[in-house]
């Protein structure tokens, strides 16, 4: 296969275009099936992991993230290829998607629920690693995960669903470590909720044509030509939540500092994004991963503060 013909087997937003360029056909399809060429996606899965750790008041606990970790990669993996085992038909007639391995036909559907299998069993290995009430909220979001590639064909807000199952893992953390003031970890989750959506809208902006050509539903679609409105009343309201949260761990409004960099930073996002721009959605979305690490950040100093 020549250079050309490889780089046109290859989804316009991979991160790590000349990694993947350089593997034989199969191992590249298959590593673009699990999103393994676009890290921001095991990031927003893991960062959630990392909040519910750190916010537990038990220090670093890296051990324990490292599994997270893995499993976020391997989970996000297999979620991933399910999506474009089921979205196939969609994927076809979508710019940015058609593609995929899947729905180009260089993958077949039998070939993908086998390494939807494999993923699916790296995953298993880490869930071995946590106690069992943590275990049982786990496997709880496996009805997440299963209709979520459904909700974009019934409702206007998918990506309130996207927030719904990539934030579980917050409440895996917490319950692997502090399993006690829920109230806490509730409220920081739906946050976490709230800025998906607003993410994951910005994300969504770069195929509102299409999506709208062949009814796809989406927050953007949805928002109109109100997308950095939307976007900063999501963000907003993660923000008001995630104080929340730390008001009923620590009733000290000092802890609110911590939210500033968190806070600013997404209102960057909303300030700077500019849908004309084919390439700075894409941009924006991306600039989570340090959203994550932000507020992650706060979530160690709040949680570890006096211990």
């Amino acid at each position: 296969m020549s250079t050309s013909d490889s780089a046109e087997t290859i989804v316009p937003d991979s991160e790590h275009r000349g990694l993947i360029e350089r593997l034989p056909q199969l191992p590249r399809d298959l590593a673009q099936l699990a999103r393994f060429d676009r890290p921001i996606g095991w990031w927003l899965l893991f960062w959630p992991c990392v909040f519910g750790v750190w916010l537990s008041g038990t220090g670093w606990q890296f051990g324990l993230l490292l599994w997270f970790l893995a499993g976020s990669i391997a989970m996000r993996g297999a979620g991933c290829v399910y999506n474009d085992i089921t979205d196939a038909e969609l994927d076809r007639q979508v710019a940015r998607t058609a593609s995929r391995p899947i729905a180009s036909g260089r993958v077949s559907k039998r070939t993908a629920w086998i390494w939807l299998a494999a993923l699916s069993f790296v995953g298993l290995i880490v869930l071995l690693q946590l106690p069992l009430q943590a275990q049982i909220i786990a496997l709880a979001s496996l009805l997440l995960v299963a209709a979520y590639p459904f909700m974009k064909r019934i409702t206007w807000w998918p990506q309130a669903w996207l927030g719904l199952t990539f934030n579980w893992g917050l409440l895996v953390g917490w319950a692997t470590l502090a399993d006690a003031n829920w109230s806490v970890a509730i409220a920081v989750y739906l946050g976490c909720v709230a800025w998906t959506i607003g993410y994951d809208t910005i994300y969504a902006v770069q195929d509102k044509e299409d999506d709208a050509l062949v009814g796809i539903r989406s927050s953007a679609l949805r928002m109109g030509g109100k997308v950095k409105q939307g976007v900063a009343t999501c963000y907003a309201l993660a923000v008001a939540l995630w104080a929340l949260g730390f008001w009923l761990l620590r009733a000290d409004p000092v802890a609110w500092l911590t939210l500033l960099p968190v806070a600013w930073h997404l209102g960057w996002q909303v300030v700077t994004l500019d849908e004309k721009d084919p390439g700075n959605p894409l941009h924006r979305f991306r600039a989570n991963r340090w959203a994550g690490f932000l507020f992650a950040a706060a979530c160690f100093v709040v949680g570890n503060a006096g211990a």
